[in-house]
């Protein structure tokens, strides 16, 4: 090994962090913290190409007002914001300031093509699109926004009309004068639903379980009792759930209204797509111009298939953030931890399982 760290082309580290959203930054900043240093000790890699994480891509229409619990990153709060601006611009800022204050070096546009293991060394090769890395453990953080999920139903393809997902949520006003039909029943779909309404010609809202719309304040507890369930999911290896899907919708003032006003009209999920909109088992047809889809994301871990951590239920098992099957590895903002308090406290836990990791095993010259 020279003395930039590489060794036959591929630049050794300690630590490869995959993703700059909050999960990323948040163990980018317990990393530092502990004595890891930015560039030497430890890398992070992210795809997008400026900060803010997936908050870069929201549509302008989401508001930092209309987010739901936004949390500071570790060792610095989100002061002052105008609830009235994008919050892509609000997060991106943020997010962009933290990574200079810190001095995280985030590297940038950088896409992670696969980890797999090194050369009989015990340590992690991570190829890029900007080299190779060698590393002893690796923190995931991809997070979901470049998975969308599509689910599939009868005549899909013949529809004559448009279909695009959350992630391609332009805002309402692209929805003037057209009948759109809503598929999904979480916090993205009842948000499109209401800014859609005022512009659309008709909307419909269709899902596959009845919504669950919760009375009450998110306590702390309740909290704590919806993330043990999804976390006990990704303990057996099954493919995790959103927190939203234990938790419910919160009933504030603009849903009441929503329901009041029939906006949030919910019907079962259809059985078919016809060229002209979609139609149930019993017959009954809506007509439609667009479908959009806010049906979640899956996790973005397709780089990780070369280490075969998928287990026979189709998830991962994980215990806190530690794969079980492979203690180098940790998925942070993945099932338990997809929150943003979440992320930050999964960025601390992996990084002290890592340091514990580190410091029982030499390190390789």
């Amino acid at each position: 090994m020279n003395d930039t760290g590489t060794r036959e082309g591929v630049r050794e580290v300690d630590v490869v962090v995959i993703g700059a959203g909050q999960a990323g930054l948040s163990s980018a900043y317990h990393l530092q913290r502990t004595g890891f240093a930015p560039e030497r000790d430890f890398v992070v890699l992210d795809h997008a190409p400026h900060p803010g994480g997936a908050w870069q891509f929201r549509w302008p229409s989401l508001t930092y007002g209309k987010v739901h619990g936004m949390h500071a990153l570790p060792g610095m709060e989100l002061t002052n914001a105008d609830p009235a601006r994008p919050s892509a611009a609000v997060i991106g800022e943020y997010f962009d300031t933290y990574e200079r204050t810190f001095g995280l070096k985030v590297r940038r546009p950088v896409e992670v093509r696969a980890v797999r293991e090194g050369d009989g060394d015990g340590r992690l090769l991570v190829e890029t699109s900007d080299g190779d890395w060698s590393a002893r453990a690796l923190i995931n953080a991809t997070g979901t926004w470049d998975r969308p999920f599509w689910p599939r139903y009868p005549g899909q393809e013949t529809f004559r009309g448009r279909q695009l997902h959350t992630a391609q949520y332009p805002g309402p006003e692209e929805f003037a004068g057209r009948r759109v039909v809503v598929v999904g029943g979480g916090a993205s779909g009842t948000q499109h639903l209401m800014e859609i309404a005022p512009y659309a010609a008709a909307t419909t809202w269709v899902t596959r379980r009845p919504p669950v719309f919760r009375e009450g304040p998110f306590t702390e507890e309740f909290g704590r009792e919806a993330v043990a369930l999804v976390e006990e999911r990704v303990r057996q290896g099954l493919p995790p759930k959103s927190v939203v899907s234990v938790t419910g919708l919160p009933l504030n003032d603009a849903i009441r209204q929503a329901l009041a006003d029939g906006v949030l009209d919910r019907r079962p999920m259809f059985d078919r797509i016809t060229p002209d909109g979609v139609e149930w088992a019993d017959g009954e047809r809506v007509d439609a111009d667009v479908i959009l889809w806010a049906t979640g994301f899956r996790a973005a871990i397709d780089h990780l298939a070369p280490l075969r951590l998928r287990e026979p239920g189709g998830g991962i098992r994980v215990e806190g953030t530690r794969v079980v099957t492979d203690p180098r590895v940790h998925l942070v903002g993945y099932g338990p931890s997809a929150s943003t308090i979440g992320a930050n406290r999964a960025g601390r836990t992996a990084v002290r399982d890592i340091r514990r990791l580190l410091d029982q095993e030499p390190a390789t010259v």
